[in-house]
């Protein structure tokens, strides 16, 4: 989970495209980057830790140039080096620089290809910097002048060599700005425009609220498979470039990932949102019609629609039972047991008068390795609550993703092999209440009925590229556990040479 967003504009874009990382921050928090072109050059700056600290003044008056991309990362891989910071960058062919979300399946397989037939060399870990040259490779193949038709046949190729889920922005030095999806649509991507005095600009981002903050007016999503190239004039062309492409997208974007303000395929997250409350509630009052719940409290803040919905269709007080700090980031994605544990405490505090004497049901958007849940059910009960339910927005997480969400290692998730009353019995829950994996896919469908399929493999395991099998899976776990990451911190990070602010020729 990254947020991508490009520009290419009348103006100077790195405020604009600032601005747009701040409000796609919570799609990651490790590092952030941008680079804009300029007069022939590339200029980039790119660092650990969130927008407002990574970008100063200095970087912001350096950045110059009408077009540019950004990116902010959290890493699945469990590497905070700042060499995999992005945007990465190639100077052949052309000079090339690109920002990705997602992660690539056959990375192993397209990093020794690259080597051996490519003859082109990967400096990091990142499967970013293997798109970037698999699209490089590919891009050269076209020629010293390229046109619409030629960025599409390269794109063409990168589908057909790469799998998993992705999206990805990119600028070609002298010739303009490239945006293209994975087949199943699976990570998400949208582009906008903006009319001005001196023109139209055009901005391609992960998700629309990026849009809504710079004024521009969202046009659509990307199809799966999609690509959209916006030349030097600003002229826009889009081509379907894969073949044999199905709209599945990831499902997990509309339970937890993306912000409640934005449209995701055509379907607003916060709409969503409310119907997997309504569709909760009807299990509840199906299982439990003469339930004993006082007040329903959310567990800020991605649960908060839902919670409110949720009250609402049980005829039940809706109140607000933490307070949350909002300079600690999202728990889930943090690297380490350890932390999150300790994270939890410093991220929320309970109002004892909303829980003492009362059956509390708290709700949360879902549950994952119920760390974060566990804590809170006791401070609920230090608080003065008579019983505690729990309820998950979400169906149980038994699977590993493998498409681009940090939540990879199979036995570090709390449902993994167990029951519904198991993970309420190891949370210590009262009662514990999971949303119906079909009533979450009927959420998202009532809201944009062309919403057929959907990437729901941490829920059933089915995975919709239909390569992984158990050996990548055995693979994936050695390479993200939480003991990886442990190690990865606590290992002296390389320098990234390229972390400032350069000129690339």
């Amino acid at each position: 989970m990254c947020g991508i967003v490009g520009l290419m504009a009348n103006r100077p874009v790195n405020q604009a495209l600032y601005d747009a990382l701040t409000v796609l921050q919570h799609r990651g928090q490790d590092a952030a980057g941008m680079m804009t072109w300029h007069e022939g050059r590339f200029l980039l700056r790119k660092s650990n830790g969130l927008v407002r600290d990574v970008f100063h003044t200095r970087h912001m008056t350096r950045l110059k140039g009408n077009l540019g991309i950004g990116h902010v990362r959290y890493p699945t891989a469990g590497s905070s080096s700042e060499a995999e910071s992005q945007p990465f960058y190639v100077n052949s062919p052309y000079g090339l620089a690109l920002a990705h979300n997602g992660n690539l399946t056959n990375s192993d397989q397209l990093k020794q290809e690259l080597y051996s037939t490519d003859l082109r060399h990967i400096n990091t870990s990142s499967d970013s910097e293997v798109l970037l040259n698999v699209f490089a490779h590919e891009l050269g193949k076209q020629g010293h002048h390229l046109e619409a038709e030629d960025v599409f046949d390269a794109v063409r190729r990168v589908h057909r060599r790469c799998r998993g889920g992705y999206a990805a922005v990119a600028m070609i030095n002298g010739f303009g700005m490239v945006a293209f999806r994975d087949p199943q649509g699976i990570r998400p991507v949208v582009f906008g425009t903006c009319e001005t005095e001196e023109g139209r600009d055009v901005m391609i981002a992960s998700e629309s609220v990026a849009l809504d903050v710079g004024g521009f007016e969202l046009v659509r999503d990307l199809a799966p498979g999609e690509a959209i190239f916006v030349d030097m004039r600003g002229e826009i062309h889009t081509r379907e470039c894969a073949d044999n492409a199905v709209l599945a997208p990831c499902i997990f974007e509309h339970v937890y990932l993306a912000r409640p303000d934005s449209m995701l395929d055509g379907a607003y997250v916060y709409v969503t949102r409310m119907e997997m409350g309504r569709k909760l509630g009807d299990r509840i009052l199906r299982e439990w019609p003469e339930h004993d719940i006082d007040v329903v409290i959310p567990i800020p803040d991605t649960s908060r629609t839902s919670a409110l919905e949720l009250a609402q269709h049980l005829g039940v007080t809706y109140r607000e039972g933490f307070v949350k700090n909002r300079y600690i980031g999202r728990t889930f994605i943090m690297p380490g047991q350890t932390q999150r544990r300790k994270s939890v405490r410093q991220k929320l505090n309970a109002i004892d008068s909303e829980f003492e004497g009362k059956n509390v049901l708290l709700v949360d958007d879902s549950i994952v390795r119920g760390t974060t849940c566990k804590q809170i059910i006791q401070m609920a009960r230090e608080a003065g609550a008579r019983k505690v339910y729990f309820a998950s927005a979400a169906p149980p997480v038994r699977y590993p993703n493998v498409y681009g969400i940090d939540m990879p290692v199979a036995n570090e998730l709390i449902a993994h092999g167990r029951s519904e009353a198991e993970v309420g019995e190891l949370i210590g829950a009262d009662r514990i209440f999971y949303q119906d994996l079909e009533d979450l896919k009927s959420a998202c469908r009532e809201v944009n009925p062309q919403l057929e399929r959907f990437d729901c493999s941490v829920f059933d395991g089915d995975y919709i590229t239909g390569d992984i099998d158990e050996a990548y899976l055995s693979a994936l776990e050695a390479a993200r556990g939480d003991a990886v990451k442990q190690k990865a911190g606590s290992a002296h990070s390389v320098v990234d040479l390229h972390n400032d602010v350069e000129d690339y020729g």
